[in-house]
């Protein structure tokens, strides 16, 4: 069970679940109890999850630029479960072209980063009960500036503000919505860019993240799973960052200057 917080009868619907992040958050909500709606486009991928991790799982093959599929998930988790207490808006696209991507690939990305999420919220609320919650995944991508990238920091950017107008607005109905923004955690992309290698992605992510490592999907399906539970019954609207401590360093990475001027000083360049 995930650090003694439980979900026990709860039901929730990860989306973009089949893999990387969102499996291990649908995997770290089962561990809590929660029995889970895993959503994505690859069947192989989501029928094999389901298999994996029991008989509290189900998958639907969900296109969530389709509104159609969305309603087809909500109607397969009342139809398989009974009920639905949660809901993670964890899926994305990453691809991102900068100053250079096009009018279709900017409403590409904002239409599944945060359209999807929006609709989504919109079309289960109904069935939420008073203590249901929403969880969006946004990133520290959507607080700082990044060369080179502008749609993926604008989606989410814009996934944290909706956070808070949606906490606003389903406050009297008793649903809290949160947000969880990660840094840097080991994943397939992750994993891509190091060669597979998690102790250089450390290596290099430890100048970025004050606890010297990048962080792991189990540790970020810990605080979704917190955030839905019970002990968590006083917080909504606000964004918590899950990103070892890369949100408190500024541009000078937490060092002072004397170290920056000394380490110039000692660079025979």
């Amino acid at each position: 069970m995930s650090a003694g917080v439980s979900l026990d009868g709860k039901v929730a619907i990860v989306t973009g679940s089949t893999q990387g992040l969102g499996a291990d958050i649908a995997r770290g909500l089962i561990e809590a109890g929660a029995s889970v709606m895993l959503l994505g486009r690859s069947r192989a991928a989501g029928e094999a999850l389901a298999a994996e991790l029991g008989a509290r799982a189900r998958f639907t093959e969900t296109d969530l630029e389709l509104d159609a599929q969305i309603d087809r998930c909500i109607e397969a988790s009342l139809r398989d479960f009974g009920r639905i207490d949660l809901l993670v808006n964890n899926a994305c696209l990453y691809a991102d072209r900068g100053l250079e991507s096009s009018r279709e690939e900017w409403l590409k990305t904002l239409n599944v980063n945060l359209v999807s999420a929006a609709i989504f919220a919109q079309k289960v609320v109904p069935h939420l009960p008073r203590g249901g919650v929403i969880v969006n995944l946004g990133s520290t991508g959507g607080k700082f500036g990044a060369a080179g990238r502008a749609l993926y920091p604008a989606s989410k950017a814009a996934l944290l503000q909706l956070t808070k107008s949606l906490a606003v607005t389903l406050a009297p109905q008793g649903i809290r919505v949160v947000a969880v923004s990660p840094a840097w955690t080991w994943s397939p992309a992750v994993a891509a860019m190091s060669g597979g290698s998690r102790e250089a992605a450390d290596r290099v992510g430890a100048h970025f993240h004050p606890l010297g490592r990048v962080g792991s999907g189990a540790e970020i399906a810990q605080a979704v799973a917190f955030l839905c539970s019970d002990a968590a019954s006083w917080i909504t609207g606000v964004d918590i960052p899950v990103d070892g401590g890369f949100s408190i360093l500024g541009p000078d990475q937490g060092i002072s200057p004397r170290t920056w001027f000394e380490r110039l000083a000692g660079d025979p360049a």
